[in-house]
């Protein structure tokens, strides 16, 4: 029998639509209350270092108050380094940032940045923090985040999620998968998916987490946030179970 797959749900877009005014509602913290209600079973946020939507004391705030799981997204900016140690998330989930960019395009060059990364995970596990790293499905970046002692990856699924062939995208998906499972490495992935493309994703059965945002708060404008999660859940379940 597979394994069931868990829902992280990303509430960044909630505080996206609040920041649009500096108020406070709607509040990016009642959402994930919510949402944990309705089955989600961790919840994420992306610290920038701009600060564009979540800020400190939203992190902060889920920490204190969730009952599941918070994973907090985050660069290597010093400052957010720092702020990530203090609010002590259950996971930080090492992403690529640049300022310019909408969302998160690709996933991190960890090859690249091996000592740097290294050094930030020593960080984070001394203070019992789990790390994850978010990276395309290519094995050369998966034997590179076993190298760092990141316990976990997250692969990129943003090239699946767009492409005009998404097979071939998703046998990267499946080949990297695998590959990480064998180096030890807990395996998620996010990016781009929604009820129409996460089944062949959620099938994959090295993959135990699907980090989902942007398409349940578009859905929920329609049909409420508990169950545009419900939703969601009904889709990666039914795709688990084939």
């Amino acid at each position: 029998m597979r394994r069931p797959i868990r829902l992280g749900m990303n509430v960044d877009h909630v505080a996206t639509l609040r920041q649009a005014r500096r108020g406070s509602l709607p509040d990016p913290v009642e959402a994930a209350l919510l949402c944990e209600k309705a089955g989600a079973h961790s919840i994420v946020c992306h610290l920038r270092e701009d600060r564009r939507h979540i800020q400190d004391r939203d992190a902060e705030e889920l920490r204190r108050r969730l009952k599941t799981r918070l994973n907090l997204e985050m660069g290597l900016a010093p400052d957010v380094v720092k702020a990530a140690l203090c609010i002590g998330p259950h996971q930080v989930t090492l992403v690529p940032e640049r300022r310019q960019e909408l969302t998160t395009e690709g996933g991190l060059d960890v090859r690249a940045q091996l000592d740097r990364i290294r050094k930030a995970v020593e960080r984070f596990e001394e203070r019992g923090i789990g790390v994850s790293l978010f990276i395309d499905p290519d094995l050369r970046q998966v034997a590179a985040a076993r190298r760092t002692g990141a316990t976990a990856v997250e692969f990129h699924t943003g090239a699946y999620a767009n492409a005009a062939d998404p097979a071939w995208e998703l046998r990267k998906l499946v080949a990297a998968a695998r590959a990480a499972r064998r180096a030890g490495l807990a395996v998620a992935a996010g990016h781009g998916l929604d009820t129409a493309n996460v089944r062949p994703v959620a099938a994959i059965p090295e993959i135990e987490e699907l980090n989902i945002g942007f398409s349940i708060v578009s859905r929920a404008l329609f049909i409420g946030l508990g169950a545009a999660v419900r939703e969601m859940r009904k889709h990666m379940d039914a795709a688990r179970r084939r």
